[in-house]
């Protein structure tokens, strides 16, 4: 073999690793776009394990946190778009959507997704977006708190102005209270020191019931919303079990393993799934949890129907 055809030999077999390692797909990159803070997410990495992918070793995640601030996340969601992240997962899908039209999105939404236009439908959304819808939920709350206070005409709906969604969750909300028979109005509060100002107005309303709206001022401050709602002796019906291990009366919520299932969808679309055809989730199991001693200290008398179908009450 003459030297030139040596070296041609050589230098060609070098290039062929070169060129493997080229083709290769970089690590994938999630981006996680919460309006929270910080918190566990080791159910959301569980799910995405499932699927075959463990931060680290051959996926990485890009987290992104409003703390609070509605007002940062259309910039939040713009980096992780220049970010080029593979997948979007977020609880804030409206900001998302709004900021990418090609990148996959998988949300968790408490509202109507097909209403807000996220999704063409929940069998088959048919865009980038797809997820889970927890929506069904609010009705149910507010009729359940109309069965457990029956008498009970008017009812406060929480809410914070600067959440972009509180308007939405009125308007749904007051639609359910129509088809109840039951007149609602609102009570806002953006700070700790407004939840006692407005709380302070109760009286003055003669309500017979509070819905706390999803908000998480609300959840951060949930000590101070039951002893709010304990102090001005209104029944009040909230989002999550926390509320009644704090001392609330009533929550119904899912217990189903959302931030999971999150995680393994993410999973499925880094492994080929398209959003568009992968239908919207809805839990299938509900958590009705009542807490007696409170609706005693409110004299209150817990209909048996609801005792009935209670998963959990506390004494």
């Amino acid at each position: 073999m003459e030297r030139r055809d040596f070296i041609t030999l050589i230098g060609g077999a070098m290039m062929v690793p070169l060129v493997s390692r080229a083709q290769q797909k970089a690590m994938p990159v999630i981006g996680f776009l919460s309006a929270g803070s910080p918190l566990p997410v080791t159910p959301f990495r569980q799910g995405l394990s499932d699927a075959g992918y463990v931060e680290g070793q051959n996926l990485a995640i890009e987290y992104r946190w409003a703390e609070g601030h509605y007002d940062r996340l259309p910039a939040l969601a713009a980096e992780l778009v220049g970010r080029k992240v593979d997948v979007i997962v977020t609880n804030w899908a409206s900001v998302a959507k709004a900021a990418t039209s090609t990148i996959p999105i998988v949300f968790l939404s408490g509202g109507d997704a097909v209403a807000e236009g996220l999704v063409a439908s929940l069998a088959r959304p048919g865009g980038n977006l797809t997820g889970i819808s927890l929506f069904e939920l609010w009705p149910k709350r507010l009729q359940l708190l109309s069965e457990l206070v029956p008498l009970a005409r008017s009812i406060v709906l929480l809410a914070n102005p600067n959440n972009p969604r509180s308007e939405r969750w009125i308007g749904n909300m007051e639609q359910t209270a129509r088809g109840l028979g039951v007149q609602v109005s609102v009570l806002k509060a953006a700070t700790e020191g407004e939840l006692d100002t407005a709380f302070a107005t109760l009286p003055k309303q003669q309500v017979g019931g509070l819905v706390v709206g999803p908000d998480l001022l609300f959840f951060r401050q949930r000590e101070q919303l039951v002893a709010l709602a304990a102090r001005y002796a209104v029944p009040a019906m909230y989002d999550n079990r926390l509320y009644i291990m704090a001392g609330g009366l009533i929550s119904y919520s899912s217990p189903w393993n959302n931030i999971y299932q999150l995680g393994l969808y993410a999973g499925k679309i880094l492994n080929g799934a398209e959003p568009a055809e992968l239908p919207v989730q809805q839990p299938t199991r509900f958590e009705l949890i009542i807490n007696l001693k409170t609706a005693k200290a409110l004299g209150l008398t817990v209909p048996q129907t609801l005792l009935a179908r209670a998963d959990e009450v506390i004494e």
